[in-house]
């Protein structure tokens, strides 16, 4: 059975091949080719048919009615052709449709059946692997309860036995110190040596037991031990006061070894007055910053600044003028290696209060120290008043000679000793360890440090 015919073909109507023509074709005189092809416009055909009919040259108006009759009768060759190929067509069409649709049929019968197949497949996969699921949910939970309690139990041996170590090394440590006792002041020296030797492990044992039990995050050592009976037990009844006991130890043994060391050196002294020098020197940088930026406040504060350092100058003076405390093995050690040599007898000097105190700044004097770190401060401040500009910044400007005149008043006026009866104490110690000064109370010469804090404030100042 031959297939339907090309409605679009312009040799409908053509023989076949014996020759004879097909009676389910018509000729027609339209041509399909034209209309058709990929370059097809409408505007150009519509203009062919007009000018087929109309002479560029006749009058207006156009006679379009021959134009449209012929696309009417086109229109109703095409619907007429369309019509005869669908009779002619439609038991092919009906036959090829119903042979799509069996096979569309049968294609659906096996998919069908692969699908309920696979959802079978898929029920039974779900109840093995849900049954296996279960089993092995059960058996983690289980391998993680026991590692829990494999951990805990390790946690709790391990600070079980730290707990015996310290128990026997303070128990050696009370023997050691009982039996010292006993034996009296003769064994005095290789009692605390071995006192500090017996501490120490048992400091080791202790810090164990102390970052064993601060151990208390998820998966830690020490998870959990705080529910552990025997641990809190032991944390109460041995650890607690075996760290007592063993702080107390300590703390004697430190002060029998620091009444028997043979160098002075104050630390809480040297610290005290560092933080009065800090302190100061501080509040002395914080109020000229202020007062240079608002130039009427500067008198004001020169003279609390020369009062600060005069407290320091005092302080010196005092400092210079105390000795050291007595120190049991000082005599003993001068008198067991005595110094033939007569120079170095007198070129070494005699240690006071002020000496450490001066190495640990590392300065000749404390004045000197005061003036250079407030200077060494002070350039930033005067560069950060100078940045922010404005009126501070002009009259800062305007007035550097007033500046620069009064901080060598305020230096000059600071490294004077107060009048009274303990300045008058402390300007002839001074004045005995340096050698006098330039002026009744004025303790040493201090235009050096002058000329660098003038530098520090005005130095900015004179830059463009």
């Amino acid at each position: 059975m031959s297939g339907p015919t090309d409605p679009l073909s312009s040799t409908a109507g053509a023989s076949d091949s014996d020759g004879n023509t097909n009676p389910n074709t018509t000729s027609s005189y339209i041509d399909y080719a034209a209309l058709t092809t990929p370059t097809f416009s409408a505007p150009a055909h519509a203009n062919r048919l007009v000018l087929s009919t109309n002479l560029p040259s006749d009058p207006p108006p156009l006679d379009l009615s021959v134009p449209l009759s012929r696309l009417l009768f086109d229109a109703q060759e095409i619907d007429s052709h369309l019509d005869t190929l669908t009779t002619a067509s439609a038991l092919p069409l009906v036959s090829h449709a119903a042979l799509h649709r069996d096979a569309s049929q049968r294609l659906l019968e096996q998919v069908e059946e692969q699908v309920r197949g696979l959802t079978e497949s898929y029920e039974r996969l779900e109840r093995d692997i849900r049954s296996r699921y279960g089993n092995a949910e059960t058996v983690r939970l289980a391998a993680e309860r026991m590692l829990d309690t494999l951990r805990l139990g390790r946690g709790v041996q391990r600070c079980v036995n730290l707990g015996r170590q310290v128990e026997g090394l303070m128990g050696e440590v009370e023997g050691r110190g009982g039996g010292e006792g006993r034996k009296g002041i003769g064994g005095g020296g290789g009692g605390a040596a071995a006192d500090c030797r017996a501490l120490v492990p048992v400091a080791h044992a202790l810090l164990g037991l102390r970052g064993l039990f601060a151990a208390t995050g998820k998966g830690e050592e020490g998870e959990g031990l705080g529910r552990v009976a025997v641990c809190n037990t032991l944390r109460a009844e041995i650890v607690g006061p075996a760290e007592r006991m063993a702080v107390d130890r300590a703390k004697q043994v430190v002060g029998g070894f620091s009444m028997t060391l043979a160098t002075f050196e104050p630390t809480l002294l040297i610290q005290a007055l560092q933080n009065y020098l800090h302190t100061a020197l501080t509040s002395s940088v914080a109020a000229l910053a202020r007062a240079l930026a608002t130039l009427p406040t500067l008198d004001r504060t020169l003279l609390e600044i020369s009062a600060r350092c005069q407290n320091i100058v005092a302080l010196e003076s005092l400092l210079s003028t105390i000795k050291p405390p007595h120190h049991p093995l000082l005599t003993s050690t001068s008198s067991l290696k005595p110094t033939t040599d007569q120079s170095q007898q007198q070129h070494q000097p005699n240690e006071t209060l002020l000496d450490p105190l001066l190495r640990h700044l590392d300065t000749s004097s404390l004045p000197s120290y005061f003036w250079r770190s407030m200077a060494g401060q002070l350039s930033s401040r005067v560069q950060d008043i100078l940045a922010r500009g404005g009126v501070s910044a002009r009259t800062l400007r305007t007035n550097r000679d007033r500046v620069r005149d009064g901080l060598r008043e305020c230096v000059d006026r600071g490294t004077r000793i107060p009048s009274g009866s303990v300045g008058n104490l402390l300007a002839k110690g001074s004045s005995s360890n340096s050698g006098g000064g330039a002026g009744a109370g004025k303790v040493g010469n201090w235009e050096r440090e002058a000329a660098v804090m003038v530098g520090a404030a005005v130095g900015p100042l004179m830059q463009r």
